[in-house]
């Protein structure tokens, strides 16, 4: 073998998972070999050091078939997820070896890219994995649901589900320094108490003990709800639906307790028409849609973060066999903040 030649470790999609938890029958981590001189041009090849891992990866390990704007991973090839990555060899000009670069990437230790897609990072503006949380696609989307679609005022109550998760705790934070009163759920005691303590929420609640939460958020909210950042769905969702004010806004960015259920059997929420009589707007969006707005963004956040009014936490695994479970994790409710794998 060649000085070039490295081993190379992947996580492959092995058998679609259509309903219930990924497991290791439907994600292997599989060693190949890398020439990694072998990119062509306009190519580069990357050593990846941090992956996002996100709850939407869940919808593209299921046979998706057509009619779904989501397209599933492929049998036997690695499967995609956002990374921060250094370039150990390049054949496109914009880029030199040691750059750092952001983009999505195979799950492994090695790939080669197409420079089109990569985005060159400054590792002095912000640690490296704030660009896959705070300052990535989970910051954005916090962002874009909050400001941009729910539009808060001052004095408006806000409840924030999935709340010490990646998009949540900027939503409650950023709901906060726009004067707004931010009540989260989570799904244990200690969450309780660090979105209240370290993230500044005003109240939550750990939704496995409070189990009617059609009680909870009587409790919570008794003027009612003008902002519901939505990323659960199915019972949440139609217990907020008979909490919302007049011209109440739902960003929706996700639906997590609905990841692991077949598409065709998921939850169907019975009290959408309170959308109507409440005159609300729910919503949704995707992320990539607007990363016209990720300079502005980003340019707050540092401001938020310099000025102690943003903070944030990364839970980090390490190693790509630590993968899968990394992903699970977020489905338990063990992790807080931003979830990456450290290579």
């Amino acid at each position: 073998m060649g000085e070039t030649i490295v081993r190379n470790k992947q996580v492959i999609l092995a058998s679609y998972s259509n309903e219930g938890p990924v497991t290791q029958d439907h994600l292997n981590v599989i060693e190949t070999q890398l020439d990694i001189k072998g990119c062509k041009h306009g190519e580069v090849t990357v050593k990846n050091m941090w992956i996002s891992v996100d709850p939407y990866l869940r919808a593209r390990m299921k046979n998706l078939g057509t009619g779904l704007f989501l397209q599933s991973f492929k049998l036997g090839q690695p499967i995609v997820s956002r990374s921060v990555s250094k370039v150990v060899a390049s054949a496109d000009g914009q880029f030199k070896e040691g750059d750092i670069v952001y983009g999505y990437c195979d799950v492994a230790e090695y790939a080669v890219l197409s420079g089109s897609g990569l985005t060159k990072l400054n590792a002095d503006v912000a640690p490296l994995p704030h660009y896959l949380g705070l300052l990535g696609s989970s910051g954005l989307t916090a962002y874009i649901g909050l400001m941009k679609i729910g539009e808060p005022k001052p004095g408006e109550q806000v409840f924030v589900s999935t709340a010490a998760g990646a998009v949540g705790l900027v939503v409650g934070q950023l709901a906060k320094i726009n004067g707004c009163r931010v009540v989260g759920a989570t799904s244990s005691d200690e969450k309780v108490k660090v979105l209240k303590e370290e993230f500044g929420f005003d109240d939550a609640f750990n939704y496995k003990s409070e189990t009617d939460w059609d009680a909870a958020l009587s409790k919570y909210f008794p003027t009612g709800i003008d902002i519901y950042f939505e990323n659960v769905g199915g019972r949440m969702l139609e217990a907020v639906l008979n909490h919302i004010n007049m011209n109440a806004r739902i960003p929706v960015c996700g639906m997590i307790s609905q990841y692991n259920e077949d598409w065709k059997q998921t939850y169907g929420v019975r009290n959408l028409l309170n959308l109507v009589v409440r005159c609300a707007k729910m919503q949704g969006f995707i992320v990539g849609h607007h990363l016209d707005h990720m300079d502005q963004f980003r340019e707050e956040m540092i401001s938020y973060t310099k000025q102690g009014k943003l903070k944030y936490r990364v839970d980090i695994k390490q190693g790509i066999d630590s993968f899968l479970e990394a992903f699970n994790s977020m489905f338990s409710g063990k992790n807080i903040g931003k979830t990456v794998v450290q290579l």
